[in-house]
C-alpha cells in the first residue's frame, strides 16, 4: 500500500453525482421522514416597487440547512419601477423553467443519457385590467403559460419523450403552477 485509500470516484451524469442522488431516493423510500422538506423566503420593501427576498436556510428530513441568498426583484419603468431587477413574473417564470431543468438534467442522468444542452422558453400574457381592479372579470394572472423544452443528448426521441412526461409529473415547480395552491395568509399590522 502507498498510504493512500482506495476510493471510487462518484458516477456523474450531468454533473450529477448519481450515487447521492440513488442515495437520496432510497433514504426516503425507507424513511419517509427523510423526504419532508420546508422552504421559506422572507421578503421586504426595498422602496418604490423594489423588493429583496432572502433566504436563510431550508430543513430537509428534520435537519436545518443555512443558505444565504438574496433576490432583487423590481418592475419595468412602464410598470411604475425603476427597471432594475426582473419583475415577480419574470421570476415565477424562471423558477418554473429552473426546477423543470433539474428534472431534466437528473432524469437524463438516472438514465445515463448524457446531455448536450437543454433550454426551456416559457411566456405568457396578463392583461393588466385585472391587476390593476379596471375589470374585475378578468384573470389577475396567467391563465395558461406556454413552454418549449429544446433538448439535445445521446439519447433517443422516445427516451426524452418519456422523461418529458417524467418531468412533468415530478416537477414541484410545474405542481404549484398547474394546480391551485392554498395561499393561508396573516396580516400584522405593526
Amino acid at each position: 500500500m502507498d498510504g493512500y485509500a482506495n476510493t471510487v470516484a462518484p458516477r456523474v451524469v450531468n454533473g450529477i453525482n448519481l450515487d447521492d442522488l440513488f442515495a437520496l431516493i432510497e433514504g426516503v423510500r425507507t424513511d419517509p421522514a427523510k423526504g419532508k422538506t420546508h422552504w421559506r423566503v422572507a421578503t421586504t420593501w426595498q422602496g418604490q416597487t423594489r423588493s429583496r427576498a432572502e433566504v436563510e436556510g431550508f430543513s430537509i428530513g428534520g435537519t436545518e440547512v443555512p443558505r444565504r441568498f438574496a433576490i432583487d426583484i423590481d418592475e419595468p419603468c412602464e410598470l411604475g419601477g425603476s427597471n432594475r431587477f426582473a419583475n415577480p413574473q419574470e421570476h415565477l417564470i424562471a423558477a418554473l423553467n429552473a426546477c423543470m431543468t433539474v428534472g431534466y438534467v437528473a432524469q437524463c442522468a438516472v438514465r445515463g443519457i448524457t446531455l448536450e444542452s437543454l433550454a426551456i422558453e416559457t411566456e405568457g400574457e396578463i392583461d393588466l385590467r385585472g391587476f390593476l381592479g379596471v375589470d374585475p372579470t378578468m384573470a389577475r394572472g396567467y391563465e395558461n403559460l406556454r413552454y418549449k423544452v429544446s433538448i439535445k443528448g445521446n439519447g433517443t426521441k422516445e427516451q426524452f419523450a418519456e422523461i418529458h412526461e417524467a418531468v412533468m409529473a415530478t416537477s414541484p415547480n410545474f405542481y404549484n403552477s398547474s394546480r391551485p395552491v392554498a395561499l393561508r395568509p396573516t396580516l400584522v399590522v405593526e
